[in-house]
């Protein structure tokens, strides 16, 4: 019997250009492998170099736009990654890990809202991914929308019940609305599932809340288990200073201050800090030298204040006038001034300036009990 493929006629041309088709699909493939694997190990030029040899068998490559896209985001070139996922969407709309890398780049160019937008195109191809559902509620809550924020957390939770960026976003996300409870109680839950390998940021976010709430004691619980963990963890250190501070244990905060500056000697909140605590334990001379110190490094109100309260407590009120006076006009809202101020007016026993100080202060437009409070007692 004849052989019926010898009886069809062979197009010598279609048959090459298949061949090279499938050669060249067979070349990109080993070389995306290849790229991907340098872009893994962070050798990025290599990989960049391999990406841009696709590009060469064949334009608008989406494997070899996606990968330099990758290489150019991982060296936090971001703008010349927007550009080649963005090319590479034009090309091929919907592509997830175009749009991923796309999102990414807005977010860490602080452009929420654009990153959004991106990736909720993501979740119309794939609206069960934790870890697109997660960034989507992270950036929400960078723009402080804490119900869609909240709303996306709980979602996978839902998915993934010990999902811990999901419990860390939303601890966060009630702890920058100043709902403290609430976020004590994920951050809670994050150390409950991870007790044997807890990570120190939790300890400290626990300790914060804690320091927020008022309950001092059980914040310094905490911000010790922190410092066993690192002894110079400035959070830990800074928490502790500041929960002894308000328990009233000044010479405590001051051990803690001090830990700080043996790390940092020029860091201005904490000498003021520091003075602060010396003026309260009376300790005038030492507290001069702090506020002093903040001031040598640059101008600082509450080093000014702190300066300022030490001459009324020395009962020097007319130098003390003349500061507070000084820092009303550099702070205009803050009604503490204004209340130190009224004070030394008091002490001076000149009662009219010091009704009509606090009448200045209610000009401004904001209410303060406190202010309202003294100024009934003076009238």
């Amino acid at each position: 019997m004849e052989d019926l493929f010898s009886t069809l006629p062979i197009d010598a041309d279609n048959f090459e250009g298949a061949l090279e088709v499938d050669e060249n699909a067979k070349q990109i493939s080993e070389l995306s492998k290849q790229g991907y694997t340098l872009l893994k190990d962070n050798n990025i030029d290599e990989a960049e170099a391999t990406f841009k040899k696709i590009l060469e068998i064949e334009d608008n490559n989406n494997y070899a736009l996606v990968g330099l896209g990758d290489s150019a985001r991982k060296q936090n070139h971001f703008r010349d990654a927007i550009e080649y996922y963005t090319h590479c969407l034009s090309f091929h709309p919907g592509n997830n890990y175009a749009l991923f890398g796309l999102a990414d780049c807005y977010k860490a160019l602080n452009r929420y809202h654009k990153a959004i937008e991106i990736w909720e195109q993501y979740l119309v191809h794939d609206d069960r991914n934790i870890t697109v559902l997660t960034r989507v509620a992270d950036a929400y809550r960078k723009i402080r929308d804490f119900k869609k924020s909240k709303q996306l957390y709980l979602r996978v939770l839902d998915m993934e019940d010990d999902n811990a960026y999901a419990l860390i976003g939303l601890g966060h996300l009630h702890y920058d609305f100043k709902e403290y409870k609430d976020a004590l109680y994920y951050w809670s839950k994050m150390l409950e599932l991870h007790e044997d390998a807890v990570d120190i940021r939790v300890l400290t976010s626990i300790g914060n809340c804690h320091r927020k709430l008022k309950t001092f004691d059980k914040g310094i619980y905490y911000f010790e288990r922190a410092l066993v963990m690192d002894p110079k963890n400035f959070y830990a250190l800074f928490g502790l200073a500041d929960c002894y501070r308000g328990m009233n244990q000044q010479f405590r905060s001051i051990e803690y201050w001090d830990k700080i500056l043996e790390l940092d000697s020029k860091n201005k909140v904490i000498l003021t800090r520091c003075g602060d605590a010396y003026r309260n334990t009376g300790d005038y001379p030492k507290a001069t030298e702090y506020y002093q110190k903040a001031l040598d490094i640059e101008y600082d109100l509450y080093a000014v204040l702190g300066l300022a309260l030490i001459n009324k407590g020395q009962g020097k009120y007319e130098d003390a006038v003349v500061s507070l006076s000084k820092l009303i006009q550099a702070d205009p809202k803050n009604y503490r001034l204004y209340i130190d101020l009224a004070d030394c007016y008091i002490k001076l026993n000149q009662k009219n300036k010091a009704i009509e100080v606090l009448q200045d202060f209610q000009k401004v437009g904001i209410r303060s009990q406190a202010v309202l409070e003294m100024l009934e007692k003076l009238q």
